[in-house]
Order: C-alpha cells, then sequence, then structure tokens
C-alpha cells in the first residue's frame, strides 16, 4: 500500500483506491452500495488525482466495505461547471435542489477552498 491509500491489484495493473466514509455520512456509503448513487464526487486533492479509469474504489464505513470499479472520470473547475454536467440526483439522490447540494458540500471543512484550488472531480461508478 502506498502513502495514498492504494494498492495494486492482482488483476492487471489496475489500483484499488480506499476512500473511507466518516459514519456521519453512512446514508451516502448506502446508496453506493445500493446502486442508487453511481457518481461519486471528491473536492481536487494529489491521491484523488492518482485515481484512473478502469481502477477500483474500496469505499468503507464503519467496517463494511464495498468496491465499485470507476467507468469515467471527470474533472471540474468548480460547482457551476459541475452542476451544468450533472443533475443534481445524480451526484446526491437525498437533496431536492442545486442549493441544497452546494450547501451540503460547503459544509464539509475545507472543501470549498479545495475546489477553488484543484477544482472538483467526478467518479462514475459500475459493479465489478
Amino acid at each position: 500500500m502506498d502513502k495514498e491509500g492504494s494498492v495494486k491489484s492482482a488483476m492487471g495493473n489496475n489500483t484499488i483506491h480506499k476512500l473511507p466514509f466518516l459514519e456521519i455520512d453512512r446514508k451516502t456509503f448506502e446508496l453506493i452500495q445500493e446502486g442508487k448513487k453511481k457518481i461519486e464526487t471528491r473536492a481536487g486533492n494529489q491521491e484523488y488525482f492518482q485515481i484512473r479509469e478502469n481502477d477500483s474504489i474500496e469505499f468503507s464505513c464503519g467496517g463494511e466495505k464495498i468496491i465499485k470499479r470507476v467507468k469515467k472520470i471527470s474533472h471540474y473547475k468548480n460547482l457551476d461547471d459541475l452542476f451544468v454536467a450533472h443533475k443534481f440526483q445524480e451526484i446526491n439522490p437525498e437533496v431536492s435542489s442545486y442549493e441544497e447540494l452546494r450547501e451540503k458540500y460547503a459544509a464539509f471543512p475545507g472543501y470549498e477552498q479545495r475546489i477553488k484550488k484543484y477544482g472538483i472531480l467526478v467518479f462514475e461508478l459500475e459493479e465489478i
């Protein structure tokens, strides 16, 4: 495992990246687990820029783990660009508007600053 929490897969050159959820975000984890949330967004940072299409992501929350394959990656400069490209229901099926989604992003400490600096990544997920 490298310092970003990634390990080489036994299946070719694909990498498995570990992305944990805090217990407070369990609902998002469950939506991914149930296949109701097919895209995951993350404010850019060095770790997330290492993820490539066809890599796998191991999501974890409170001891539970699921693995999804990254079908496609998109990078947006800001939330406005993200919102032009994706419906808010795709990003988070639990919100009822772009404004509510924007507020959720703002609630993560340091997220707005990271988005301004690095943009926001979208990982389109599929079953393995």
